[in-house]
């Protein structure tokens, strides 16, 4: 790539970068987004809950969001992997896994989290598919089905609580022993859910829909949809090293204004907030890009 040099370079290039750099292509900013191409819901067959776009594939969505992207002649992409980058005064160089490096004067992380899976067998190929993270996605196509919830302790009942409201056809898997208090115990009980203490060894799928969670002790429960919110990372080691600050949830601590603590760096999506889903990765992004905007033209006029 020849140009050397932007007002911004965003890493991650899915919904919320696309967002960010279409704020940006339209304020006329020179823009690198950098993506490696592997965004956290490639599994996912169907996006849902973002008006216009309801029920698409998100691959779908994405490419025409690049489309559209592209029309922008300040923003260019980049297909490759970023690996690091240092802020040297005003400036941040960006280095890529090809050796390849990028100057800017803001920078933009996009870039998602990674899920940690657990190890149970056929867990890692339902994922997205009839193993769900959030009901406000998913809930609709899955209700009044046999569902099963994999939690423990207080988020266990919350979460039972929430998925209720889709289907009462519900049961709690613990996954060893509950962590549940009597009362909760009862309170889960008395509104018919079932709670299954038993370690899970494998979940029976056709084609990533799951048909039956069979434990250790060999016992099958039938189910149609599973309901889990496992461990994660962060994508991308970059904005802990550059001194981004983490919350307790490991997600970068932004501002109302998504800025990090490290000045002239932003972060956006997933990365950030614990609301997993397109239409808050597309607003967050839309709305730092603005931000970055502003703050270039603030700057510009303090010189």
């Amino acid at each position: 790539m020849e140009q050397q040099n932007f007002e911004v370079i965003i890493i991650g290039g899915s919904y919320s970068g696309l967002s960010a750099a279409m704020s940006l292509g339209r304020s006329l900013r020179q823009v690198l987004v950098i993506d490696s191409g592997l965004p956290c819901n490639r599994q996912t067959p169907h996006s849902h809950n973002f008006i216009t776009h309801d029920g698409e594939k998100p691959a779908v969505i994405s490419a025409k969001a690049k489309l559209q992207v592209d029309f922008y002649k300040t923003v260019h992409f980049y297909n490759g992997l970023a690996v690091k980058a240092v802020k040297k005064e005003n400036r941040f160089e960006v280095t890529t896994a090809s050796g390849e490096v990028f100057i800017s004067r803001k920078v933009l992380f996009a870039t998602g989290v990674k899920d940690l899976i657990p190890e149970i067998k056929g867990f890692a190929e339902c994922w997205g598919i009839s193993v769900l993270h959030c009901p406000y996605c998913h809930g609709y196509e899955v209700k009044n089905e046999k569902t099963a919830i994999i939690a423990n302790g207080e988020m266990g009942f919350e979460y039972a609580k929430l998925i209720s409201n889709w289907t009462k056809d519900l049961r709690l898997c613990t996954n060893g022993k509950s962590e549940l208090n009597l009362e909760q115990t009862k309170t889960l009980e008395n509104h018919g859910v079932q709670i299954f203490e038993d370690e899970i060894e494998s979940f029976e799928h056709q084609d990533g829909y799951i048909q039956n969670i069979v434990f250790k002790n060999q016992q099958k429960v039938e189910v149609k949809a599973v309901y889990a919110k496992p461990p994660f990372e962060q994508h991308c080691p970059i904005p802990e090293a550059l001194g981004c600050e983490l919350n307790e949830q490991s997600l970068i601590k932004v501002d109302a204004m998504q800025k990090t603590n490290v000045s002239g760096v932003f972060a956006s999506g997933d990365c950030t907030t614990p609301m997993r889903s397109v239409a808050i990765a597309v607003s967050t992004g839309s709305f730092a890009g603005a931000v970055i905007n502003k703050e270039l033209i603030d700057e510009d006029y303090t010189k």
